[in-house]
């Protein structure tokens, strides 16, 4: 598989480097939609680039953000400008002009603001209180829009758009149950829900109830579907992958977090995929398939133009 494309919005529990595995569980025919109930960094959907996709999360300012870059309001020339001109205040104020973002952000909910903050506040977290505001800390480091990072973030953004735009792609703002309510056989869903039983970051809490409510309506799915979920660590386990989930394949991968503040605090886990299906190609390398690659040839297209 090619390398993985990182998205612009950072998030806990990231799964980056679980992509090339969720990939060869995969077994679907591209027939249909792409569904995520669950959208959060959206990382898994973005490296498999479905052609018609349905992103959905309960989180707005998530999805605001995307709907901008779909639609052409934010690009990777205004993300430059944003965050050279605003990176060059925090340069100079610090902390003070990140919490006078922070304000501006909660009372505007400007997406631009939030990827200024989502890049500089503790830890890459989202978090936000009961009032629906953000209030994650600042995240003091030095140089932290510095020239590369930025083209980083913009070559981020362009990728998210130039797929987006070559493909039927929706960005919605919804309830998990709402998002499960249309599902044909030819769908596919990936499921990757706030880790029950785990301290979760994410704009709506998840607990047993939503946990049970989620199995049964997997189990009655149409479709083929991926459940991403926490299998153990050193010190538990997961008791819902036996008392809900054991009746389904599960196929574990061992992965590290980079969320605790303190080092000694970063351990382990044994992460579960739950599926409806018994993966066939779980051993073989990643491949790509033909509408990836198809859209990774727009890509290197568009790339091209940009240098010439």
């Amino acid at each position: 598989m090619k390398k993985v494309m990182i998205p612009p919005i950072k998030c806990q529990g990231i799964k980056s480097k679980l992509v090339p595995f969720i990939n060869r569980i995969v077994d679907w025919s591209f027939k249909g939609r792409w569904i995520e109930p669950f959208m959060g960094s959206g990382v898994v959907g973005f490296n498999i680039m479905p052609g018609n996709a349905i992103f959905a999360d309960s989180n707005p300012h998530l999805i605001n953000f995307y709907n901008a870059i779909a639609k052409g309001k934010i690009d990777g020339l205004k993300v430059r400008s944003f965050l050279e001109q605003n990176g060059e205040i925090l340069s100079k104020f610090g902390k003070d002009y990140y919490y006078e973002v922070r304000e501006r952000f909660n009372k505007t909910h400007d997406p631009l603001d939030f990827l200024f903050l989502n890049r500089c506040c503790f830890n890459g977290m989202i978090r936000f209180n009961r009032r629906g505001g953000f209030n994650v800390p600042f995240g003091p480091k030095p140089q932290r829009f510095s020239k590369a990072y930025i083209t980083k973030i913009v070559n981020q953004v362009d990728y998210v758009q130039i797929i987006s735009r070559h493909s039927n792609w929706s960005f919605i703002c919804q309830d998990y149950k709402d998002t499960l309510k249309d599902i044909t056989d030819d769908d596919f869903l990936y499921c990757d829900p706030p880790y029950v039983g785990r301290h979760v970051d994410h704009y709506d809490s998840w607990d047993e109830e939503n946990e049970k409510y989620l199995f049964e309506i997997l189990s009655k799915s149409p479709c083929r579907f991926i459940l991403s979920t926490w299998h153990s660590n050193q010190y538990r386990k997961n008791v819902f992958l036996e008392a809900l989930w054991s009746e389904f394949h599960v196929s574990t991968k061992e992965h590290f977090y980079h969320i605790g503040a303190k080092e000694e605090n970063r351990k382990p886990i044994l992460e579960a995929f739950v599926s409806n299906f018994t993966p066939k190609h779980l051993h073989e390398e990643p491949v790509e398939r033909a509408e990836q690659l198809s859209l990774l040839e727009k890509l290197s297209d568009y790339y091209s133009e940009l240098q010439n």
